[in-house]
Order: structure tokens, then C-alpha cells, then sequence
């Protein structure tokens, strides 16, 4: 596992408590009750930090490299998964999957940008940056979906789209600036999970839904922290003080109508826990496609509109 700078001192007492066993073993000596006190406080204290992190805290634990991606929670939620490949322009881009597939039985079309967990798979999936084929291929499938009358599940984990010169020549913008467009107008019900990192317009194309919900320690913004701080102060060490600026959290989020539901991760973030996380992220799916259940297709559409349009909070 990899321990993130702030989680060193939990580490520190683990390997107290893992040592006291060790001498408990070879020398018969029972050290029990010290093991107990000690894997208390490391409970405790894990409780506390976790509880009371920072935005660029958080900001890492969206980040850690071991986080499931998209594959993970297709494996782990659905059931007879069909992956549907191509934008019918002559290309497949990789940093977007999606396809048919079985929740508890129900028939979805689940869509998600897709982050590798080594290098070969990140060169493979771009880093989980789409270029315009992506989103042109995310599109046909949302208009599968609401031809045959299936709901829509996203899963957001980007740094946003490609910034290369490659994609800003295939009309990135145009790309996305579609697919907010058409999303607005699909007849079915669309939910949309920020499950790591979701900045600018590369996350927003995949997220324009009756419904938006958040993992506890992911991260929604219109610029990542780092370019934040370049912009502003031409210096991206300032991260730290650009993540507290952004509002990048799922509290303050909600508090903006930018989100709708937090979802709990399992203590330390979702990569301690895949299958806890999958399970968790998997009932509060379901509950949502519950609440757009039946709802006519000009209701849908009228409800994703409103939300859009009351997003935010404004001062004079």
C-alpha cells in the first residue's frame, strides 16, 4: 500500500503494534492488552484525520494511484457488462469506456473516463485525459440509451480533457461543448458519479445529469489546484492555498448545489476498501434511478435543466 505523507503516523504505531506481536510470538511473553490499547488509538486517531482533512489532503487521496477506476466498479457493480466500442468517425478512444450493462438485474448504459494503474495502462487509456473521439463515442452511447429507453450511470476520474495540440485540431471543445448540449436533451434518467478527480470541461462532458453525486474524498472543479496556482501566482507549489480557494470538496459542493448526495467512502478512502466502496457506490445508483423512476421524458429534461440553472450561490 502506499502511504500518503500525512498517514506516516498511523504507519508508525502499525509497526509498534506489528513489532509487539512479533515479540509476543518468539518469546511467549502475552503483550495482549497493549496491542488492544494501541489498535484503539490507531482506530481513533484514523477517525479523527479522517474526518477533519484538508482540500489538497483530499486532493491526494483522489489521486492515489491505487483508487479503483472505472473497470474496477463495472466489475465489482454490474453484471453482464458489453463494452461498445467507437465514435463511427473511424477511431476509439481509450480514456472513455462505456456500454451495456446489468445492475441488480436492470438494464444501464454505463459510461466512465478510465485511469490506468501502471504505466502501460496509462499510455493505453491516455491518463485517463479523452480527446474528442471519446466524448463523440460517450455521446453515441447516451443516445443508444435513450432510443431503447435505458438509464444513463457516469463515471467521472479526469484531470480533464487532452490539452494536446492533436485534440485542440479535432475540435476538443466543439467535442464537449456538444455533448453538454445533447445531454441536456436525453429522454432518460442520467446519473453522474465524480469518483476521483473531476476538473474543467473533461469531467463536466460526462456530467450534465438529472442527478450528481460525489465520493467522500473526490474532488469537483472548474481547474485543478496546480493550474489554479500557475495562473494566479505563476507558481504551481502554491497548490495547497489554490485547493482551500477552489471549494473543491464535496461539503462545500453541496453547500453550492454543485453536487447532490456525498457518498461515504470506507475509512482511509476507497482504495483500502474496493468491494466496501463498490457496494456502497452501487446502492446509492440504485436509490437514485429509484427517484427518476417513471418520470416522463419532459419531465427529466425539465428537472436537468432547473438544476443546472440553480446551481451556485451569488453575492451582490
Amino acid at each position: 500500500m502506499i502511504v500518503l505523507d500525512f498517514e506516516k503516523p498511523i504507519y508508525k504505531i502499525q509497526e509498534k503494534i506489528d513489532e509487539l506481536k512479533k515479540i509476543s510470538e518468539d518469546t511467549d511473553i502475552d503483550y495482549t492488552k497493549e496491542i488492544n490499547i494501541l489498535e484503539n488509538q490507531t482506530l481513533e486517531y484514523k477517525k479523527e484525520l479522517f474526518a477533519n482533512l484538508k482540500p489538497f489532503q483530499k486532493l491526494q487521496i483522489a489521486r492515489h494511484p491505487q483508487r479503483p477506476n472505472f473497470l474496477d466498479y463495472v466489475n465489482l457493480i454490474t453484471e453482464d457488462f458489453i463494452e461498445l466500442h467507437g465514435d463511427r468517425f473511424g477511431t476509439d478512444d481509450r480514456a472513455i469506456i462505456g456500454g451495456i450493462a446489468k445492475i441488480d438485474g436492470k438494464p444501464i448504459m454505463i459510461v466512465g473516463t478510465q485511469k490506468g494503474k501502471n504505466t502501460k495502462e496509462n499510455l493505453e487509456y491516455n491518463f485517463g485525459m479523452p480527446q474528442p473521439q471519446g466524448y463523440r463515442k460517450a455521446l453515441r452511447l447516451f443516445e443508444h440509451a435513450s432510443k431503447f429507453n435505458m438509464p444513463i450511470v457516469t463515471l467521472v476520474d479526469t484531470t480533464g480533457a487532452y490539452p494536446g495540440i492533436k485534440a485542440e485540431e479535432t475540435a476538443q471543445g466543439t467535442a464537449i461543448a456538444v455533448n453538454l448540449c445533447e445531454m441536456a436533451k436525453l429522454e432518460v434518467p442520467v446519473i453522474a458519479v465524480i469518483t476521483g478527480e473531476g476538473c474543467s470541461g473533461g469531467a463536466l462532458g460526462l456530467a450534465v445529469a438529472n442527478k450528481v453525486m460525489i465520493l467522500e474524498h473526490a474532488y469537483y472543479t472548474v481547474i485543478s489546484p496546480e493550474g489554479c496556482a500557475s495562473i494566479l501566482w505563476r507558481d504551481a507549489s502554491q497548490a495547497q492555498i489554490a485547493a482551500e480557494a477552489l471549494k473543491i470538496t464535496g461539503e462545500d459542493l453541496l453547500k453550492f448545489n454543485i453536487v447532490d448526495e456525498i457518498i461515504k467512502e470506507p475509512l482511509g478512502g476507497a482504495h483500502y476498501n474496493p468491494e466496501e466502496m463498490a457496494s456502497t457506490l452501487k446502492e446509492s445508483i440504485l436509490k437514485s434511478l429509484e427517484e427518476f423512476k417513471g418520470m416522463k421524458p419532459a419531465e427529466l429534461k425539465k428537472q436537468r435543466y432547473e438544476k443546472f440553472r440553480a446551481m451556485g450561490v451569488f453575492e451582490k
